[in-house]
């Protein structure tokens, strides 16, 4: 019979989100009167925009005719699709032949680390979402650096100290602190790599719910990047896709291996041999989204979600917590004061009746924190602050985790 891929054994023995369903449900079983919320994943929850909507049925009913059908699209995406992301998205300082549609940013991810491979280090930061550790382990990667990120050096890690390594993840706005670099460290961050001939795999999955204008929301607004990084990104929290399906990746000219052949060249081949392009009623969706109505429409989806971070926030430091992110980000990074962060996922789903997640899932540097989304009714973000108003008062925190 054949052999078990050996990586796996190397994984984590409970993925972090699959544990917290498992723990959700037993609590549910056992007590079906309480009303649990889940403020753990990131899930969208608001309905699609009504103008996306109709573009989605508009596409599927052309399906059903003969001179709308349409069987395999481009591997790469729709043509119209990737120059539209490059003119809102990139202001054209990226072309439209760099830009690669996908069906989201963690599929992309997976492809990447096929792309490059067993043979080569790579720095990830801590916390940081677990696809960019556990891919990367299930393709062989054998040494794997963390980058801490804390409240201590403002959630950016030292690169100085940083041994040399083939590849850095880095996601901005960060899953799970909700941290957003600024143009300085974004610079250099650039500047490292240059320097050091090592190429950046940069998330922008979040970068739609970045309001300060002077924050960057690409890793190509910074100068060079284009010649050491590759950029993945999503309609998934922009637009409430999580379902749907739909991403991209950008891979421009400019990035060369180290023998001076095209990086672009070979994603492109790697795509067009292992995926057979994004459906195409998704890429009608993508183009109804990046319109003006769209992206009113979607903006308006974006704010709401704000506003449910900043009402948890605002409710947090009532209470005296440490709370960062939520002001550019969907997410929360709570500190739990020196408790055992999956010990207080437990004290707050038996108490509290919400679902949180465990900082320590997302990697060493995560214990001692705990993440909420914003993801959620409003009426479900108000039910939540009112119990940690009431709870968090009237009993002893320390019950809590605080």
């Amino acid at each position: 019979m054949i052999k078990r891929n050996s990586n796996f054994a190397k994984l984590s023995s409970r993925y972090l989100f699959r544990e917290i369903e498992n723990r959700r449900r037993e609590f549910a079983r056992n007590h079906p009167e309480a009303q649990l919320i889940s403020l753990g994943i990131g899930d969208t929850t608001e309905p699609l925009p009504h103008s996306v909507t109709e573009a989605l049925k508009a596409a599927a009913h052309r399906l059903g005719t003969r001179e709308g059908y349409l069987g395999y699209s481009q591997e790469q995406g729709f043509q119209s699709l990737r120059k539209k992301i490059s003119d809102i998205v990139y202001q054209t300082k990226i072309q439209p032949e760099e830009i690669f549609i996908s069906d989201g940013a963690k599929c992309d991810i997976g492809r990447l680390q096929l792309l490059f491979g067993e043979g080569l280090s790579i720095a990830v930061q801590d916390p940081s979402y677990p696809v960019y550790i556990d891919g990367s382990i299930l393709q062989g990667v054998k040494e794997i650096i963390p980058l801490p990120c804390t409240p201590e050096n403002g959630f950016f890690p030292s690169l100085n100290s940083l041994p040399r390594v083939d590849l850095i993840y880095f996601c901005s706005p960060n899953n799970p602190t909700g941290a957003v670099a600024t143009h300085a460290q974004l610079e250099e961050l650039v500047h490292y790599a240059k320097k050091n001939q090592v190429l950046i795999i940069f998330d922008a999955a979040y970068a739609s719910f970045i309001r300060e204008a002077h924050l960057p929301r690409s890793i190509y607004e910074i100068k060079g990047a284009e010649e050491v990084a590759i950029e993945t990104n999503s309609f998934s929290k922009w637009v409430g896709f999580t379902g749907v399906r739909l991403g991209w990746t950008v891979v421009p000219e400019r990035l060369k291996y180290s023998d001076g052949t095209s990086i672009r060249s070979d994603w492109e081949r790697l795509t067009t041999t292992l995926f057979n392009g994004a459906s195409n009623i998704a890429q009608y969706g993508g183009l109804a989204t990046l319109e003006i109505e769209g992206l009113q429409e979607a903006d308006k989806i974006l704010s709401f979600y704000l506003e449910n971070a900043a009402i948890l926030k605002e409710s947090l430091l009532s209470q005296g917590c440490k709370v960062y992110g939520g002001d550019n980000a969907p997410y929360l990074w709570v500190s739990c004061e020196g408790t055992n962060s999956w010990e207080l996922f437990q004290s707050w789903l038996e108490n509290l009746h919400l679902v949180v997640t465990p900082g320590s899932g997302f990697g060493t540097y995560g214990e001692g924190f705990f993440r909420l989304s914003a993801f959620n009714s409003r009426e479900n973000i108000l039910i939540a602050k009112e119990r940690l108003r009431v709870n968090l008062k009237m009993n002893s925190i320390q019950n809590y985790g605080y």
